[in-house]
């Protein structure tokens, strides 16, 4: 493309990034999934994150609330590992 005088932007859109796609959203989405699960620890642990609400409602002994919220987090957790996985299939 180059060689015919190709614009730098049509270089790119047309020439790299069909080749580069698939590895770039594919380490996109493993990042995006890894850090829906890394921010309920991060707060547990003292860092900040989602884990800051069953950490408050444990502090208080709130076990229904804790228990809610875990569940919760489970449901999310499980709806991103399903939706990186549909994703995945579809764009690999």
């Amino acid at each position: 493309m180059v060689a015919v005088a190709a614009p730098r932007p049509s270089v790119f859109l047309e020439g790299y990034w069909p080749q580069l796609k698939p590895a770039f959203l594919s380490i996109v989405l493993l990042r995006w999934d890894t850090n829906v699960r890394e921010s309920t620890v991060l707060r547990l642990v003292g860092a900040g994150g989602i884990g800051l609400v069953p950490d408050a409602a444990i502090n208080v002994f709130h076990w229904r609330a804790v228990a809610a919220v875990l569940v919760a987090l489970f449901a999310v957790v499980l709806f991103a590992e399903v939706a990186v996985a549909a994703i995945r299939k579809r764009v690999l």
